[in-house]
């Protein structure tokens, strides 16, 4: 039972820094999705709405989203969004 409240907190603590981050999105008509935390603490994220295709999207995740959750959750080591449309040069 204590496992599960500790997952519960941990889960908590990543969406509440999400909470910090998605005003900024929502205003750009976007927002993120928690997938999963994996084994190695990387956390994937999908980008919903206009953040799935912005051509800002990988340093909006980098700068912004990624920043708030290492902040707040240490553990992390990672964030990844899974579908992050490439850039083209």
């Amino acid at each position: 039972m204590a496992a599960l409240n500790e997952d519960q907190n941990f889960m908590f603590r990543i969406e509440s820094a999400l909470d910090q981050i998605r005003p900024y999105l929502e205003a750009d008509g976007g927002n993120v999705k928690v997938l999963e935390v994996t084994d190695d603490m990387v956390l994937k994220l999908e980008l919903l709405g206009a953040c799935g295709s912005c051509p800002m999207s990988t340093m909006t995740l980098k700068a912004g989203v990624e920043q708030s959750v290492l902040k707040a959750v240490p553990e992390i080591r990672a964030v990844e969004a899974v579908n992050i449309t490439p850039t083209v040069v």
